[in-house]
């Protein structure tokens, strides 16, 4: 079989290099010439574990090819699947200008029936808008071709993207004809030998089940930071409270870690969208609402942390942060905590030192060169430091040699955002510690 990606961002690359290694034919399509050219020579635009391997070898097998011009590999695919930005536009509402010039792309270039499969996140009913689109195009050109249009949303955790396009526990496809559901059958069929659900539905299904999906796990979220701001007032302990309302079967213990906030590409925007769309359709989505508020203010939690230690007054403090990027295993700073934190911390006159695995050029790109200063590892952050942020919870945090963090840190205050340190033994260390909901 022969598809199309549009759109080599995260969600295209990964498919399109997940299908390839399954053998079927792709061709991934974006209109930055920069960035085809850049993979061709087998530069990868983002960090996903495993990506690069995977692409270089399709890519040298002649399964995965890179071009700027969807007109050309239009009479030879069977599916096109749009997977171009969504941004929010300034009222939280997806941003649909990439998706539908998709579509008339595709419109005006058809020559014989194809499947038109939205990957991107989008508002119900994008699909019926794309069908509108490209049945206009093809009137303009006076020619009637067959097509179908279907909504496959995807379900990546960055840093297991692969693992979970390869091994995914649920595929949910909308689709409204029979053929179009044969057609997207076929193509997954390789990656469902396992017993992973292929779900079929309507297409404005699919398109709400994602957004339905991330809110779910934002609204988890958020409420484990309320409850353990809450914990905190109260003097209980949230990972005592996590682990028992955790071990409920209606519950289960995903998504109940507290911490700084939620960022990333998914979860911000998603809820944000999800919020404009019940306004266009004359509801209010209160519980959600009270989600994105709950989570704006936990950004500024370690700031509000670092400022009663030192009675509101830190002008002049070297303060260290250990992790930029909003999760572990990716670069991606979008909605990430990190950004918020650094502007209150250079606000109030701190001098700010950064240190990230992966995603130190990002935050260049981001931030500036400037703004910060940007260590060369983990331990060169903290010398001098008058206070430690653990933003981020990478695996090489986990285990510092607090002697070290004794010996070139001015002051040892640590103030640890995703409560990944045990207070016993920082408190033993004689290092002064905060965290989240104790």
């Amino acid at each position: 079989m022969k598809i199309a990606i549009v759109g080599t961002g995260y969600v295209g690359l990964v498919t399109g290099t997940c299908f390839s290694e399954m053998s079927v034919d792709v061709t991934c399509v974006d209109v930055q010439e920069s960035k085809i050219e850049d993979l061709k020579n087998g530069i990868i635009p983002i960090y996903e574990p495993g990506l690069e391997d995977m692409v270089h070898r399709n890519y040298n097998a002649g399964r995965l090819k890179f071009t700027t011009d969807l007109k050309e590999c239009l009479d030879d695919v069977e599916v096109v699947f749009s997977a171009v930005g969504t941004s929010s536009d300034e009222d939280g509402s997806a941003d649909l200008k990439y998706v539908l010039e998709v579509a008339r792309t595709i419109g005006r270039n058809m020559n014989k029936y194809v499947l038109v499969v939205t990957k991107s996140t989008v508002p119900v009913g994008t699909a019926q808008r794309v069908k509108s689109v490209i049945q206009e195009e093809l009137d303009k050109r006076n020619v009637k071709i067959e097509f179908d249009v279907a909504s496959n949303p995807e379900f990546l955790k960055e840093g297991n993207a692969v693992d979970d396009f390869m091994k995914p526990d649920r595929v949910v496809v909308g689709v409204e004809s029979d053929r179009a559901k044969e057609i997207m059958e076929r193509l997954y069929k390789p990656f469902m030998m396992n017993n992973y659900r292929l779900i079929f539905t309507d297409i404005p299904s699919a398109e709400m089940i994602k957004y339905a999906a991330n809110s779910m796990l934002a609204t988890r979220i958020s409420f484990m930071n309320d409850i353990a701001n809450l914990c905190e007032l109260a003097g209980a302990d949230v990972n005592m409270v996590r682990k028992g309302i955790g071990a409920d079967s209606r519950i289960g213990s995903k998504f109940l870690y507290p911490g700084c906030g939620y960022g990333g590409s998914c979860f911000p925007k998603d809820v944000k969208a999800l919020i404009r769309t019940a306004e266009k359709n004359g509801y209010s989505m209160k519980v959600l609402k009270a989600v994105e508020e709950v989570n704006e203010k936990q950004k500024s939690i370690l700031f509000e942390k670092l400022m009663k230690h030192f009675n509101n007054d830190i002008q002049g403090k070297q303060i260290a942060m250990w992790g930029l990027a909003f999760k572990p295993g990716t670069d991606d700073m979008r909605e990430a905590p990190a950004l918020v934190l650094i502007d209150k911390l250079i606000a109030a006159g701190a001098n700010v030192k950064v240190y990230d695995p992966i995603a130190m050029d990002e935050c260049k790109r981001r931030v500036g060169g400037d703004k910060v200063v940007y260590a060369t590892d983990m331990y060169d952050a903290v010398l001098n430091a008058d206070a430690l942020l653990l933003v981020t919870e990478w695996k090489e945090f986990r285990m510092p040699s607090w002697g070290a963090l004794k010996k070139t840190m001015h002051q040892t205050v640590v103030i640890d955002g995703r409560n990944i340190y045990e207070k016993k033994e920082l408190t033993e260390a004689r290092i002064e510690y905060a965290c989240i909901g104790k």
